[in-house]
């Protein structure tokens, strides 16, 4: 299923001051007795110790001032209780030359900055105002702040009672845009809060569902609906102008420059066969319509103006069937003429690109892309359709253009290394550079390894590839045992840094680990996907075992000790394997699938679910040949489940299906359950027991250690 673990992952938030001083229950590690691959293993990292990994603060979404002087981001850090984590905005010095300073503080924490025409920085946060109204509610919802280009304390501009789910700022205007939540009856934001008022006071939580969307990810939609408003400035003091827009989501926004048009997106369809995004553009003062940018068979979405406020660029999806994977392209159209039905700005690339990010002067975009274990920065001229590739290495996100369009500011992170801000040039010259880096906090020192990569040829001869860590130590004398992890998605790629699934933590610990991209993998062009749609169990498991065939031939890796994790779509080939082979020494299941025609019904998208697998009703084939649980009396590797029960993506009664036949099958087998979690163990100390037990399975299947319960369990 989608899994937006990228965008996930970069959204969580940290302080440099926890770095070493965590409290007491950060102190357990990730060590064994001794290294796996014989002797006592190397000096300690970060990665030796999951409290001070756990406590490495992590960059994330960039701002850059109008004048291009100013560059901000939002820096989580652990709490000082250590249970969660809070975010702050610091300042970065576009020149690389000063230190990074921090801006805010607060309980709460703020994220999503960006500049005014003024300079003045907004900011959301759920920080308490200094000075509420009487009937402010007790517990509020994200509002939107303003720190004064002048400097000073933060001031409180304006909140709504359902919340503001995002915002968007005009380059040459003091209009927003935002997202907020109406109940049912409601008109404004008073009669909202008036029904919120009742809902609370009677303990209703009961939410009476209309439509095919009742959950999403990891929380219940409704009672209320999205709405997309915008305001002439923001100040709680202006009227807002509804757009009408009535989404389950909150909807993707953007201004012109000019701050005279709003794009937003919308969904299409009446029935869940029939959905399909949408973008609406409409007077930004008045609300009005002015054209619906939509087709049969397409998607569109992400919005983004060009400086001459009329051109609008969109994200393009073609409309994936269970015989062809949808494609994904850069679309452009007149904002305002309805007769114009746009152009597909890279017909030639045979790569998905990621929302577009306008010049400040018309004609050139920047984008990015994965790319055979990467995410390039990539300049388009939109005149005559050149494409060059700004970046060589690495994978970039939160991109941001300077005001002379000269320098491109971005996040730069890799499997090696965490997101950390960077400065580009832009020029069609600039081709395969080295980013420049910028001071910040989020630096996580020596690595416990090195990397490296693993190449072979599939059955079919796709050339196939994939990350290798190799653990410090490792050699023909000592080889390492061997962790085959496939990752989520499908339709992702192992280009990035995750905290969540942290290769180094299992270096520091003394193993090797795999990061194949198998078929349906992203940045292998358009015929890796075609090639494994659908067929889950077929091209990408032979894939995969392919890779890790070629793996083993190197004499600095185990054959005889190796094991296999993989979540949401990789949990999916956790169980495919187990049910398949008995080579593994143990399998890590984390938010799996493992009764495909259960799981149809109950996740939060099965519409999507059956564009790729197909509708059973129509047609079982693939649930027959691809499901697991069919197969449950096949497996006898020792199996470790973790699902979270707010995971509606995967939902949780796959976890408990799978539990329900390894027990009675008689696996050895573990379940690490988080009743409070959803697809991803977000919480710090969930997360450090899921890193823990992980080890202490893997250590006693794998390195024939003793059992060692893990802390807290």
């Amino acid at each position: 299923m989608p899994d937006n673990s990228r965008t996930r992952d970069h959204s969580t938030a940290y302080d440099s001051d926890h770095t070493t001083g965590h409290d007491p229950a950060q102190n357990s590690t990730a060590k064994p007795a001794q290294s796996p691959t014989g002797g006592t293993g190397p000096t300690p990292t970060v990665f030796h110790d999951l409290g001070a990994f756990l406590s490495v603060p992590r960059v994330s979404a960039l701002a850059l001032s109008p004048d291009g002087g100013r560059l901000v981001a939002a820096v989580a850090e652990l709490a000082a209780d250590g249970t969660r984590y809070a975010s702050a905005l610091w300042e970065l010095d576009p020149a690389g030359e000063r230190p990074a300073r921090r801006l805010t503080r607060s309980a709460k924490g703020e994220s999503a900055p960006a500049f005014q025409p003024d300079g003045t920085l907004l900011f959301l946060s759920a920080r308490p105002d200094a000075d509420p109204p009487k009937d402010a509610p007790k517990h509020e919802d994200p509002a939107l702040w303003a720190l004064p280009a002048e400097g000073g304390e933060a001031v409180r501009l304006l909140g709504c009672p359902g919340g503001i789910g995002g915002y968007a700022v005009a380059r040459q205007s003091p209009r927003i845009a935002l997202s907020t939540s109406l109940l049912p009856g409601a008109t404004d934001a008073g009669s909202d809060a008036a029904l919120r008022k009742a809902r609370e006071e009677a303990k209703v939580t009961a939410i009476l569902q209309e439509s095919a969307h009742v959950r999403y990810w990891d929380h219940d939609l409704g009672p209320g609906v999205a709405h997309a408003v915008t305001l002439p400035e923001a100040s709680a003091a202006q009227t807002p102008v509804d757009c009408g827009v009535q989404t389950p989501y909150d909807p993707e926004q953007a201004l012109s420059p000019d701050g005279t048009l709003i794009a937003y997106s919308i969904q299409l369809g009446d029935t869940p066969d029939e959905f399909r995004s949408a973008v609406v553009v409409a007077d930004a003062a008045t609300g009005e319509r002015l054209r619906l940018v939509a087709a049969e068979g397409r998607d569109f979405g992400s919005p983004a103006f060009a400086a001459d406020n009329r051109t609008l660029y969109l994200q393009h999806w073609s409309r994936s069937d269970p015989k062809h994977s949808h494609d994904v392209t850069l679309w452009t159209v007149d904002a305002t003429d309805t007769q114009d039905q746009g152009r597909d700005l890279l017909p030639e690339l045979d790569l998905w690109p990621l929302s577009a990010v306008p010049a400040p002067s018309p004609g050139v975009v920047f984008f990015t892309a994965d790319e055979r274990g990467h995410c390039p920065v990539f300049r388009l001229d939109t005149a005559d359709g050149s494409v060059t590739r700004l970046t060589a290495s690495g994978s970039y996100t939160d991109l941001v253009v300077s005001p002379d369009g000269g320098t491109l500011f971005a996040l730069r992170a890799g499997i090696d290394s965490p997101p950390a801000p960077v400065r580009l040039a832009t020029g069609a010259d600039d081709a395969d550079q080295q980013p420049v880096p910028l001071q910040a906090p989020g630096q996580v020192g020596p690595l416990p390894g090195t990397l490296t990569e693993v190449h072979t040829t599939a059955e079919d001869g796709t050339a196939l590839r994939s990350w290798l860590v190799l653990p410090d130590g490792a050699s023909a004398d000592a080889p390492a045992p061997l962790l085959l992890w496939v990752h989520g998605g499908p339709q992702l790629s192992w280009n990035s840094w995750t905290w969540r699934w942290n290769p180094w933590v299992a270096a520091a610990a003394g193993y090797a680990v795999l990061l194949p991209d198998p078929a349906l993998s992203t940045g292998y062009g358009q015929q890796m996907h075609d090639r494994g749609w659908g067929e889950w169990g077929d091209n990408p498991y032979l894939d995969v075992m392919a890779l890790t065939d070629a793996a083993l031939e190197r004499d600095d890796l185990d054959a005889s000790r190796t094991a296999m994790m993989g979540g949401s779509f990789g949990g999916y080939m956790a169980n495919w394997i187990a049910s398949r082979t008995s080579r593994f020494k143990a399998i890590v299941s984390h938010a799996s699938l493992w009764n495909l025609h259960g799981f149809h019904g109950t996740t939060d998208a099965p519409h999507y679910w059956r564009r790729e697998i197909g509708d059973p009703l129509a047609g079982a084939d693939r649930y027959d040949r691809f499901s697991p649980h069919l197969r449950a009396a096949e497996i006898n590797t020792p199996m470790l489940v973790i699902h979270g029960d707010k995971d509606y993506r995967v939902p949780i009664g796959e976890a408990l299906g799978l539990w329900t036949d390894l027990v009675r099958f008689g696996v050895p087998a573990k379940f690490l359950y988080y009743p409070d979690e959803g697809h991803w163990i977000l919480k710090p100390n969930n997360a450090k027991v899921w890193y823990s037990t992980v080890l202490a399975f893997l250590a006693h299947h794998v390195l024939d250690q003793p059992w060692q319960r893990p802390d807290l369990l």
